[in-house]
């Protein structure tokens, strides 16, 4: 028993100095540095949106004692993501894990470089489940929460599993008093993302709506007992421009069932920006069709 456990302790040891080489400290806001880690060897690093406070004036602690300025190559808040670039070199870029034997109760690791060297706290998966839309509206390819202790400075640090590879990002801002991570997965579509656009683009219609009751012969002509009921059209909006109207209740959207404002919001993504889609909805009783321009979320 007492040879498992020192074996055990071997392996953390071993994964904090083999994944702490690409462990960086991020000091962008007074006072309280942060964490982020190489995402490739040209530079680029990744970190927690709410970290960097003071855009302007980043540094980045490298794991062998230098600090270097850093420029924010973009940021998307919904996410909590942030995406730096430095001028050095020997950088040890991060290793992506797969996602496909995870489950709840493996073991991982947080780490972190609030100072001149790396912390670790250990714990478990404890819930891990499918897409999953942020309280602010950002979409994650995995819901993945844990149960390490976020101590200050760790936002923005890697996840990392057995292996000693990155499952995701961790962050304490998007859901308060649970330790989250942003998942690999959605990890490498964001940062790519960013990287070619300065920010993750998403789709706008400007319109407030909520979820309402169709009459029973139009709910058993479209299939579906629901809709979204347009209480607001803002002016000078895709909505406005594609003919919408406050009280007109969307089924479909370019093709797809309508019934909750998490249903629209899915239908959003970058790639439909600028797209002319068919809405579909009940207007004075009838059903008719709309075509809307996507607009894009600023």
């Amino acid at each position: 028993m007492a040879n498992a456990l020192a074996e055990f302790s071997q392996a953390l040891a071993a994964i904090v100095d083999g994944t702490g080489k690409s462990v960086v400290r991020v000091d962008a806001r007074r006072g309280m540095p942060a964490t982020g880690f190489v995402w490739s060897a040209d530079g680029v690093i990744v970190t927690a949106h709410h970290v960097v406070m003071q855009p302007d004036d980043i540094t980045v602690g490298l794991p062998d004692g230098q600090a270097v300025p850093a420029i924010l190559v973009g940021r998307d808040p919904s996410t909590d993501l942030a995406v730096l670039r430095v001028e050095a070199s020997g950088l040890a870029p991060a290793t992506l894990a797969s996602f496909d034997a995870l489950r709840v109760g493996h073991v991982v690791l947080a780490l972190g470089r609030p100072g001149k060297t790396v912390m670790a706290t250990l714990g478990i998966v404890s819930a891990l489940g499918h897409s999953w839309r942020t309280p602010a509206g950002g979409e994650l390819d995995r819901y993945l929460q844990t149960d390490v202790v976020m101590y200050p400075g760790f936002s923005g640090g890697p996840l990392v599993d057995a292996g000693g590879q990155v499952l995701g990002l961790n962050t304490s801002a998007l859901l308060r008093g649970v330790s989250l991570a942003v998942p690999a997965p959605s990890l490498d579509r964001l940062v790519q993302t960013i990287l070619t656009h300065g920010h993750v683009r998403r789709g706008y219609l400007g319109i407030g709506a909520q979820p309402a009751r169709l009459p029973e012969g139009l709910a058993a002509q479209v299939g579906q007992e629901t809709g979204l009921l347009v209480i607001s059209v803002e002016p000078g909006s895709p909505a406005e421009s594609g003919g919408l109207l406050m009280g007109d209740t969307i089924v479909t959207f370019d093709g797809q069932p309508v019934r909750h404002m998490d249903d629209l919001l899915a239908l959003l993504g970058g790639g439909r920006v600028g797209k002319t889609v068919p809405v579909r909805l009940v207007r004075a009783g009838a059903l008719t069709e709309q075509p809307v321009t996507i607009g894009e979320h600023d």
